[in-house]
């Protein structure tokens, strides 16, 4: 196992049992097979890329969401070959390892959610999986162990787990929530739900103990993820593969109602940590950004600003040399498609002014803007001046290494 932190076993949501195993798809042959049982069931949400390229499991994933109106017993997310761009025999596949699951842990087939990330094209070896289902179900466990197995198995390119909890009290009870997540490249989520008009992968797998309906879930999820996943961007690549799903066993016996603002927040925490996770874990990166967007004429133009910036390359470069070209930023703004004044912008690098009304700060100071973004994580606030719209966004910078890593990736 790596040196994955552990969470203290205490704090994971009660209901649920985790494997992980190796059935041979990492060339690496470490662990690449990992199985979330919720032991008498789970109500369930989840969201998709909005690519309209989809892997196999992204599209059966949402037809067994569909035929058991949000209720899983099994998760399986197997890692090192995505099941995209593999036809039919890549959805027989993955309906073949769901079958195979469903007998082993006692289930219909559209109980089981699958989940799959790695090289595109390659077809998925369904025998493979099968074959290890045995060794995963007898090697479940619900402990901090288990959980962090569980968390490394499903990793690619990544060079660590990520995991985020809390806790939050009800009626003299605990509600747990915890979260795993992967996702180094190919990043840049655009995740929607079947209930929401259509707008290296990541895949999140989020779990609570409290009782939730499917369709009260999914709201909490998609308002979650749309500040969290939905703000994050590493290389502006929309994954076949993103997957979000969030699981409620009831185990806790608290029920959590519609407009519960204490769980929607905690949820959101949970989510913000891995997304942030996921960036600092960016492949090649050496520096983390904030983005602070204000004065938008509406959060979505914010956030259409936001991307604007996370996406250049002329900017990302500059961040990976501490460079304070503040013009690749306002030629960023310029093209993002929103209708603003040039000369009512201002930039800030943390709370050095860089620029004020469209040009450069008379108190700019070159040298300490350069110091400034030499850290490993460091903020960029602009103003717009057009609104009321703002929006947090996380980045990083783009690396000689990252294109070292993806010139190689299926070789």
């Amino acid at each position: 196992m790596s040196d994955t932190p552990l969470i203290a076993s205490e704090v994971l949501p009660r209901g649920f049992h985790f494997a992980a195993v190796k059935a041979g798809l990492k060339p690496s042959g470490k662990p690449d097979f990992a199985v979330a049982v919720a032991d008498t069931g789970a109500s369930a949400a989840a969201m998709f890329t909005m690519n309209r390229v989809q892997a196999a499991p992204v599209i059966v994933g949402r037809r067994h969401m569909t035929r058991s109106n949000g209720w899983v017993r099994v998760v399986a997310v197997n890692a090192g070959n995505a099941n995209c761009a593999t036809g039919d025999a890549g959805l027989n596949a993955c309906e073949e390892v769901c079958a195979a699951a469903a007998k082993d842990f006692g289930c219909e087939g559209h109980e089981v959610f699958p989940s799959s990330t790695g090289i595109i094209g390659v077809p998925l070896p369904a025998e493979k999986l099968v074959k290890a289902l045995p060794e995963a179900r007898s090697s479940l466990g619900s402990d901090a162990a288990a959980f962090a197995r569980f968390a490394d198995a499903i990793l690619t390119t990544d060079t660590r787990a990520k995991i985020a909890h809390t806790t939050l009290a009800r009626d003299g009870k605990q509600v747990r929530i915890a979260g795993v997540c992967k996702g180094a490249g190919m990043i840049h989520p655009q995740l929607i739900s079947d209930a929401a008009p259509l707008h290296a992968t990541m895949l999140v797998y989020l779990f609570t103990d409290a009782a939730v309906h499917p369709a009260t879930l999914d709201r909490y999820l998609r308002a979650a993820v749309e500040v969290s996943f939905n703000r994050i961007s590493i290389d502006g690549d929309t994954s076949t593969n993103d997957t979000v799903l969030l699981l409620a066993s009831g185990a806790a016996g608290v029920d959590i109602w519609a407009e519960d603002e204490e769980f929607a927040k905690a949820l959101t925490e949970v989510c913000t940590s891995l997304a942030r996770q996921i960036v600092a874990d960016g492949e090649g990166i050496t520096h983390v950004v904030e983005l602070q967007i204000e004065g938008a004429p509406s959060d979505a133009d914010a956030v259409k600003i936001a991307r604007a910036i996370a996406n250049s390359p002329l900017v990302k470069t500059a961040w990976a040399g501490a460079d304070p070209n503040w013009g690749r930023l306002m030629a960023a703004v310029g093209y993002a498609g929103v209708e603003l004044d040039p000369g009512r912008i201002a930039i800030w690098f943390g709370d050095r002014p860089i620029c004020v009304n469209g040009g450069r700060s008379p108190q700019y100071d070159e040298k300490a803007a350069h110091e400034y973004l030499r850290q490993r994580e460091f903020s960029i606030r602009i103003a717009i001046g057009a609104g009321d719209g703002s929006c947090r966004f996380w980045t990083s910078d783009l690396t000689a290494e990252y294109v070292r890593i993806n010139a190689e990736y299926s070789t």
